[in-house]
């Protein structure tokens, strides 16, 4: 049996609830939901990544998008979800479809075990004939812990399932190489590289809390792990097809040609740094996957990280070189850089190569990939 194609839709707030009421927009999701049991009878898999519970529950608290807190988008979320998840299934139930809600946290996408059992709860329900709604747990998540942006979301989501196409609906037809309102703003129909476009992409939508920049973001991620990226407008009949057939203007992001196998696209694909080390300008020149990252090779660190968290590796000037899984927490390996001439078996009571980064779990860093600015710690004193 071939395989099915896998798409997964992200589809952004102002498409689903209306800017003025904060309502659903049902006409919205009746297109949407028409696409989708479309594919799906041609044997498609699609998986939605829906914002909007915020969005639909800020004027049942008594809110607005400009007023609200963190508390008060929390509480939101939770009257909005019901709302969000209630036209789904109206909508769905009218075209012959099941759906089904999952919500995530951003230890769901750092933590790999529980990163492989979503995956798995995702496969399954797919297998099912149900079509996974996936959104992050608004109500219980804070600005530490929380992925922040539907659009970054959605690309762990696409890379967790392999999918071969990623679809970001919004309120614009692709990208500009500015702001689309700005006399001149020229379209951008494909991008192979998206960090030339970074610095045009600065600012969000009213109702979400992502923008352009997310997006590209999240376009690069899903590039890493060989998933095209579209964006496209979501505001049109057949949002989702008509991309898929390219019958209408959208920004296709290419994927890498060589894509990341799946270990290593979840070490480098990153949504929250736990912490960082700097070693040495002549060991990042010459640092290779092949080689581990040793106690002795570290300069300095940042963060409180536990054993299995992923570490991002500068240089002394502050140039994200690689990114891989620590063996020690961050309270070990300042005892083994504190003592570097005593055996770390004899530091620590157990036995331990002193390696902190394994080779076989160190991903360095090419050009293609989007480098993270080193913290204040490590650019302070670069």
């Amino acid at each position: 049996m071939a395989k099915k194609r896998n798409i997964v839709v992200k589809i952004g707030s102002a498409l689903l609830a209306n800017l003025e009421l904060l309502t659903p927009r049902y006409g919205f999701l009746q297109r949407l939901l028409e696409d989708v049991a479309q594919l799906r009878a041609e044997g498609t898999n699609v998986i939605l990544c829906s914002s909007g519970s915020v969005a639909l529950g800020l004027r049942i608290i008594g809110e607005t998008p400009e007023s609200a807190g963190v508390s008060d988008k929390q509480a939101a979320a939770a009257c909005g979800m019901p709302l969000l998840l209630n036209a789904y299934k109206q909508v769905g139930h009218e075209f012959g479809f099941e759906i089904a809600q999952v919500l995530l946290t951003l230890g769901d996408f750092e933590d790999h075990r529980r990163f492989l059992n979503t995956r798995n709860t995702v496969h399954r329900l797919l297998e099912a004939n149900v079509v996974p709604i996936v959104n992050e747990n608004d109500t219980i998540t804070t600005e530490e812990i929380r992925v922040g942006d539907n659009d970054r979301l959605a690309a762990k989501v696409a890379q967790m399932v392999g999918a071969d196409d990623f679809i970001i609906l919004t309120g614009v037809d692709g990208l500009y190489d500015r702001n689309p309102d700005e006399p001149g703003a020229q379209f951008i129909p494909e991008v192979d590289d998206v960090s030339q476009y970074m610095d045009a992409t600065k600012g969000k939508s009213t109702l979400g809390t992502g923008g352009m920049e997310t997006k590209l973001l999240a376009a690069n991620m899903a590039q890493e792990a060989g998933v095209t990226t579209w964006i496209a407008q979501g505001e049109v009949d057949h949002p989702v097809s008509s991309v898929l057939a390219q019958t209408r203007r959208s920004t296709k992001i290419l994927p890498h040609p060589n894509p990341l196998s799946g270990w290593d696209s979840w070490i480098a694909n990153r949504l929250q740094m736990a912490g960082s080390l700097v070693i040495s300008d002549t060991l990042a020149t010459a640092l290779s996957g092949d080689r581990p990252i040793r106690r002795e090779d570290v300069i300095s660190m940042t963060g409180d990280f536990s054993r299995g968290d992923v570490l991002h590796i500068y240089d002394s000037k502050g140039i994200e070189r690689a990114r891989g899984l620590s063996d020690f927490t961050s309270e070990e390996l300042r005892v083994l850089t504190s003592n570097p001439d005593t055996q770390a078996e004899k530091l620590l009571g157990y036995r331990t190569k002193g390696e902190v980064i394994r080779s076989a779990n160190l991903v360095m860093l090419e050009n293609r990939h989007l480098l993270w600015d080193a913290p204040e710690e490590i650019s302070g004193s670069a």
